[in-house]
């Protein structure tokens, strides 16, 4: 690896692993899933989000084996276009950048809501950009500095739903969970699935900071394992507060928008009492740690595609200093703001999600290659009950795509319709073809 490849500095930690793994989601406890509510009631997004962490689970033993192989910035990129060729890395790539990109705009909404709620004579969108500009600057300065500042909100926002459950699960009913639970049958659970998504969204990230991590062979693995424990515990619980307090209608997106927390809360201590007003004040801190965390993926994402020359040499530049990639970083936020103006969050949100389920598909397909064409690669790691974990993770991503593009026809063309255009742009800029990894 060339001097320029090797400027991204190795100062990460297991426990900072832990925190941008855990920090990249736990907005999605906050906000976002609750939209599933409207599509499937509870029955069909608990069966959604069963299903959903099952692939998680499977996938992300899977991708730890992976990002401990070929620890590089670019993740999937890398590992696809090692197994296929730089064609499908490139799509698999794009896929990577689409989700990462995307994800951040809609919690920067979230942060926004929640500041209105304080301010309300201030509109949402202006403390949205305020994130973009203030977060993008803090990745800037340096990875330690960001991942040692998403390890603490991280900490904050983990206490916080648990003091949102210690809080609510007194008033649970079962019956709240069963009353109404299926109220569009079957086809709710499909469609619920990106909302499932939406707990979990992101925690692949921590294989995009493997070249600074230390020991990255051995810690990726502890990052992903100890991330995917946390996140399966908070979702179930979180699931369960909410909805146990009076029913999926009263924390549903058409009735509360992006404020379950808030509302569960208020059900049993009004809008006005010290302990609702405690939730929203530190209940920022969730949207804060997903958005910090996913900016600091995005931008190295952002970053392989430059170092290797699908998108402007610029990109790929690491600031002298701070040794951060300070260009990707600032083109994603213009990239992000320009899709937080649109003001479509729930359609944000599900163009992610079909660029996560993209990128949980190439990366079992990748394994399975590599496995064939490269058995003597080191691997520091190796998913457990191979084929057994990979194939689940490979079934269930297949299976929410296809049911995702049967829902969301218009997005779903979009979405295909943006990687075929900068497939094509790419193909045609190329003056020369890019090998794969070497």
């Amino acid at each position: 690896m060339s001097q320029h490849e090797s400027s991204l500095q190795r100062t990460l930690t297991p426990l900072m692993l832990w925190g941008l793994g855990v920090g990249y989601v736990i907005s999605g406890m906050y906000f976002g899933w609750n939209i599933g509510l409207d599509k499937g009631g509870t029955l069909g997004l608990g069966v959604a989000t069963f299903f959903i962490m099952l692939l998680y689970v499977t996938f992300s033993f899977s991708y730890a084996e992976l990002a401990c192989a070929i620890p590089r910035a670019g993740g999937v990129y890398d590992y696809a276009s090692r197994a296929f060729g730089p064609d499908v890395g490139f799509i698999a790539g794009m896929a990577q950048w689409i989700e990462f990109v995307l994800a951040p705009p809609a919690i920067a909404w979230g942060i926004g809501s929640y500041f209105h709620l304080l301010f309300p004579k201030v509109d949402a969108l202006v403390f949205a950009i305020a994130a973009y500009i203030l977060f993008t600057g803090i990745n800037i300065l340096g990875v330690k500095v960001s991942a040692t500042f998403e390890l603490i909100i991280t900490l904050v926002a983990v206490a916080e739903l648990g003091l949102f459950a210690a809080l609510t699960l007194p008033s649970f009913r079962f019956e709240n969970l069963t009353s109404n639970a299926l109220p569009f049958g079957a086809e709710g659970c499909f469609a619920a699935i990106p909302f499932a998504i939406w707990f979990f969204l992101g925690m692949e990230g921590i294989a995009n900071v493997a070249e600074e991590t230390i020991h990255p062979q051995k810690n990726i693995t502890k990052g992903f394992t100890y991330s995917m424990a946390t996140l399966g515990m908070l979702a179930v619980m979180t699931f369960c507060a909410a909805v146990g307090v009076a029913g999926w209608e009263a924390v549903s997106f058409k009735n509360v928008g992006d404020s379950p927390l808030p509302a569960a809360l208020a059900k049993v201590y009004g809008r006005s009492g010290a302990m609702y007003h405690l939730l929203v004040t530190v209940g920022l801190f969730g949207f804060i740690a997903s958005f910090n965390g996913l900016l600091l993926a995005a931008g190295r994402a952002t970053y392989e595609f430059g170092r290797t020359g699908h998108f402007p040499r610029i990109l790929g530049a690491v600031h002298h200093r701070f040794h951060t990639p300070h260009w990707a970083l600032v083109f994603n936020m213009i990239a992000g703001i320009a899709a937080l103006l649109t003001g479509k969050s729930d359609q944000i949100i599900t163009i992610a999600v079909f660029g996560a389920l993209s990128l949980y598909i190439f990366s079992c397909l990748s394994l399975f290659r590599l496995r064939k064409i490269a058995p003597d690669m080191e691997r520091p790691f190796k998913v457990p009950m191979y084929p057994v974990f990979p194939m689940a993770a490979l079934l269930i991503a297949s299976v929410a795509l296809l049911a995702m593009v049967n829902y969301n026809r218009l997005l779903a063309a979009m979405y295909f319709g943006l990687l075929l255009f900068c497939y094509l742009l790419w193909k045609i800029m190329s003056v020369k073809r890019i090998n794969p990894v070497d």
